[in-house]
C-alpha cells in the first residue's frame, strides 16, 4: 500500500465521506466496485489513493488512478465507475476549487506558456485528467498528514491546500484551469452561465437570455457550451434537473410528484420517463 491511500485509510477510517478539518476537503471510503451510475460533478479536483475510477462524459472515456488525479474545471453531469481489488477500499479525496486563491495563484506564477491558452478561439473542456507527479504527491501526503491533527488542519490546511493547486497548474491540462481564472474567456463565461443554472435550475431556461447574460451570441454560446460540458445547455439543465431530484427522494425521503415540482417538472409522468431512462430505476424505488 502507497503512503497516499496509507493516509487516506487514517483520515477516511468509515464507509461513506467524512469531511475534515479543511473547508473544502473531502475523503470518500467504499469497499465495494461502483457500477456505472450518473453523478453530479462538483467543480473541484480527485485524487485516488486506492482503486481506479472512470468517467463517461460524452463518447470520451476519462481513467484516473493513483498516478492521475481529475480536475473538474466547472460542475458537470456525467457518469461514474470504479473497481477496487477484493478485500481493498477505494479511496479518494476531492479539494474544491477556490477561484479567488487560484486566481491569485496564476497571477504570481506570471507564466507566458500558460498565456498562450487564452488565444482567440482555444477550446477548453470542463473536465481533464492529469500525471501525478511526484511534487505533486508529496503534497497530497503533506496535506493528508495535516488532516490527522485539527490543529495542523487549521494552520497548515489552508496553505497546503493552495499548494496544491500551485502543483496542479505547474502540471499537464491546467490550461482549462487558467483560463477559467481570466475573465471574458469562453469557459469563465460558460462557467457564470452554469452558476445561474445551478441556482435557477427549477425555473424555465431561455437559452437566449443565459448567452446575453454572458455577453455572447447564442450560436457562440451554444459552441462554447458544448466544448466545456459536453452538452446543450437544455441536456445540461435536465441531468442537473434529474440528479437534484434523485437527492430529494433519496436523502429527504420527498414523493416523486413533489420532487418533480421542486426541480422545475409541470409533468410529473415526463419526469418519472426521463427519470427511469437516466437512471434505469423508477423515483420510487430510489426514495429513502
Amino acid at each position: 500500500m502507497s503512503e497516499i491511500a496509507a493516509l487516506m485509510g487514517r483520515v477516511a477510517a468509515r464507509e461513506g465521506t467524512t469531511e475534515t478539518g479543511v473547508p473544502g476537503v473531502r475523503l470518500h471510503r467504499r469497499s465495494a466496485d461502483i457500477a456505472r451510475v450518473p453523478l453530479l460533478y462538483q467543480q473541484g479536483v480527485v485524487i485516488v489513493g486506492q482503486g481506479t475510477k472512470k468517467v463517461h462524459l460524452g463518447e470520451t472515456v476519462h481513467v484516473y488512478d493513483p498516478d492521475h488525479y481529475l480536475v473538474l474545471s466547472v460542475p458537470l453531469p456525467a457518469e461514474c465507475e470504479a473497481v477496487v481489488a477484493p478485500g481493498e477500499a477505494l479511496l479518494s479525496m476531492a479539494v474544491d476549487i477556490d477561484l479567488r486563491v487560484l486566481g491569485d495563484i496564476i497571477e504570481r506564477m506570471d507564466d507566458p506558456a500558460g498565456n498562450a491558452c487564452l488565444k482567440a478561439g482555444a477550446r477548453h473542456q470542463g473536465l481533464a485528467v492529469a500525471r501525478a507527479d511526484a511534487a505533486f504527491k508529496e503534497t497530497v501526503v503533506r496535506l493528508l498528514r495535516a488532516l490527522l491533527s485539527p490543529r495542523e488542519s487549521r494552520v497548515l490546511g489552508p496553505g497546503l491546500v493552495r499548494e496544491l493547486l500551485f502543483r496542479i497548474m505547474c502540471g499537464e491540462n491546467a490550461a482549462s484551469l487558467h483560463a477559467l481564472a481570466v475573465k471574458n474567456t469562453g469557459i469563465s463565461r460558460v462557467e457564470k452561465a452554469l452558476k445561474h443554472i445551478h441556482c435557477n435550475f427549477y425555473q424555465p431556461c431561455n437559452v437566449e437570455q443565459l448567452a446575453g447574460s454572458v455577453n455572447m451570441s447564442t450560436s457562440a454560446f451554444h459552441r462554447a457550451f458544448k466544448d466545456v460540458t459536453s452538452l446543450s445547455p437544455i441536456q445540461y439543465l435536465k441531468k442537473v434537473r434529474l440528479n437534484k431530484a434523485k437527492s430529494l427522494l433519496a436523502e429527504d425521503g420527498l414523493r416523486a410528484s413533489d420532487a418533480a415540482r421542486q426541480v422545475g417538472y409541470e409533468s410529473v409522468s415526463q419526469f418519472t420517463r426521463e427519470f427511469k431512462r437516466y437512471f434505469g430505476a423508477s423515483p420510487t424505488s430510489c426514495r429513502r
